[in-house]
This record gives C-alpha cells, sequence and structure tokens, in this order.
C-alpha cells in the first residue's frame, strides 16, 4: 500500500481509507461479521486511515470498530471521527451542536465507544451556523493540547470558513464529497487547500454505488427502508438513467485500461491532487478487494483527457443530497 502525507500539517496515511458509514446500515442492512472482517481485510492490505462519524446510527458504528480493532495495535491505524451532526429518534438528522461544550462532551463518549485513549483527527461533520468556527476548532485545539487528539480536521466547508479556521489551528485535512460526478470542490475549495497545505480525504468517490459499474435500474426501484439512497436525488427515476448512461462510457475506457469501472473512478480522485485521499465505503471483503488495487492505478495525461471527455464537469443529474440537507454543505454538486 502506497502512502500519502494530508497536507503540510497532517499525518502520513494510506493511498487509500476507508470509510465506515456503510457498516452500520446506511445503505440497507450490513451484516456485522462481514463488515469487521472487511476491517480486518483493510488493515491487513495495509489501509491505515478509518473514517467514522459519533453519529453514524447513533454510536452503533464506533462500537463497530471497537470491536473490529480490539486486537490491532493501535498504532497500526489512524481514526478520523466526524462530530456534530444532531439526530432524531428514528436516525433522522436533527441539526447541528458544534458549540465547544457539545465537542468536549462527544469526544468522551467517542473515546469510549471506540476503546481509546485518543482520535488522532477529530473534525465538525457540517458548519453549526450558531457557532462561529473559531470557537468550534478552537476547542478541538484544545483537545490537541491535552492528548486527547491528534490532527483537526473540518468536513463539507466552504474556502472562507477553511481559511478562518486554519488560522485558529493548523488543519490537517478537509472531508468532502468528491467524485467524478460531485466537483464543485474544483472551484474554491480545492485551490484553498492546495494554497495552504491541506490535505483532502475524499468521500464518496463512487457517488454511493451510482458510478461503481454495479448499479443497475432494478436496483432503484426497490431500495431498502434504510437505504439511504432511496431518498437521493441523482437515484431518483428521472435521472438515474441519465447517469448510469455516463457510467457506461467508463466501463469503454476501464475496458480499454484492463480495470473496473470503480478502480477507474476511484484512480480519477487520487489522480487529481497527490494530497487527496479517497475514501472507499467498502462493507464487504469483495468491494475491497476490488477497490484496493486503485491505489495502484497511475493515470495517464491521455487516460484522464478520455475520462474528462466521458463524463464532464456537471453532467450528472439530481443534486447529491435531498434538498433538505443541501444548505448545510460547504459547496454544492
Amino acid at each position: 500500500m502506497q502512502t500519502r502525507i494530508l497536507g503540510k500539517n497532517g499525518p502520513t496515511v494510506s493511498a487509500l481509507g476507508l470509510g465506515a458509514m456503510g457498516m452500520s446500515g446506511a445503505y440497507g442492512v450490513a451484516d456485522r461479521g462481514e463488515s469487521i472482517a472487511t476491517v480486518h481485510a483493510a488493515l491487513d492490505a495495509g489501509v491505515t486511515l478509518i473514517d467514522t462519524g459519533d453519529f453514524y446510527a447513533a454510536g452503533h458504528n464506533e462500537l463497530l470498530l471497537a470491536e473490529a480493532l480490539r486486537d490491532r495495535p493501535r498504532d497500526s491505524y489512524l481514526l478520523s471521527v466526524k462530530t456534530g451532526l444532531l439526530l432524531r429518534p428514528g436516525g433522522m438528522p436533527g441539526g447541528n451542536d458544534a458549540r465547544p461544550e457539545a465537542i468536549r462532551s462527544n469526544l468522551t463518549y467517542s473515546l469510549t465507544r471506540l476503546g481509546t485513549d485518543h482520535v488522532d483527527i477529530y473534525r465538525p461533520a457540517r458548519l453549526d451556523p450558531a457557532v462561529p468556527i473559531e470557537e468550534t476548532v478552537g476547542a478541538i485545539k484544545e483537545l490537541v493540547e491535552a492528548g486527547l487528539v491528534r490532527y483537526v480536521g473540518l468536513s463539507e466547508m466552504n474556502a472562507e470558513t477553511i481559511r478562518r479556521a486554519h488560522a485558529v489551528h493548523p488543519i490537517s485535512d478537509l472531508q468532502i464529497e468528491y467524485s467524478l460526478i460531485s466537483r464543485a470542490v474544483e472551484t474554491e475549495v480545492l485551490p484553498t487547500l492546495r494554497e495552504l497545505g491541506i490535505g483532502l480525504t475524499a468521500y464518496g468517490v463512487l457517488s454511493r454505488g451510482l458510478i461503481s459499474g454495479h448499479w443497475t435500474t432494478e436496483r432503484t426501484t426497490r431500495p431498502a427502508d434504510s437505504d439511504h439512497r432511496a431518498l437521493s436525488p441523482r437515484f431518483a427515476a428521472d435521472n438515474v438513467e441519465h447517469n448510469l448512461a455516463l457510467v457506461e462510457e467508463l466501463r469503454k475506457i476501464a475496458a480499454a485500461r484492463d480495470c473496473t469501472v470503480a478502480q477507474l473512478a476511484i484512480a480519477w480522485v487520487a489522480a487529481q491532487d497527490p494530497a487527496v485521499v479517497p475514501l472507499v465505503g467498502a462493507r464487504t471483503r469483495t468491494r475491497l478487494a476490488e477497490a484496493l488495487p486503485a491505489a495502484q492505478l497511475e493515470l495517464t495525461a491521455d487516460e484522464l483527457a478520455l475520462i474528462e471527455r466521458a463524463v464532464p464537469a456537471g453532467s450528472a443529474r439530481g443534486d447529491r443530497y435531498p434538498s433538505a440537507f443541501m444548505a448545510n454543505l460547504g459547496v454544492g454538486n
């Protein structure tokens, strides 16, 4: 496994990270044993960065990771934890709370659930409009000074907010959705990260499976009740066929390179900057095994040009989140 450095202020991590959200039912029922086996397989393959959130299934994800990591040396992996997103009964988002007192309390719970004495990267999941980002980052800075957190990260924030946060404490990385069909980050956010020397951990690199090469319209018509994709505009009946036609163009390029569509899409994200680390949301060993070779896949300038022509920026239909959630994002699609 190759490694990358999350900007000039962050840690060295594996070139691919593991996003654990799907292991706690976000995309339908997940198998606990298979999820744990997938974490083990990722670590055995050299993956060192594992991403979670204290609100993923109301703490279930942290408890799952604690079980999976119990017998692994603590210095063999890095935990990235998002916080601040509130949940209503039933699991739907209920706003944000990034007050310093909430940040400190949430970390206490996370450390207990994860069974660890520190979190490697701690980050607010969204900007709390009621709390200046300086106060939120200042609270995490205190946790760094106390030895409970190693690095300060951000998630889904715009360029101005990134600058303000970075002025309080060096930011290791911004976590934000970035894929061939989610490219709003390229306009202002990515240039700002490069200027400030901040890394980017990219989630949604396969757009929740839409551009993985495995999604079909038949799956769209029968989403599980617990599958968040049932609410996603890009998976809606009036958009999904158009978006899957883009995937077919990618499939031609992947075939010529003798790789899968998923590998091509992941490698494209990694090729955008040396400080970009794609997070792979695999919840089975099979999907993980398919994703891992993407870390070794170096795309040529000609291949990148072909991909750009096949899926130009703005070519997807539908927002990346339901309209009610778009206002909380640092950038759009």
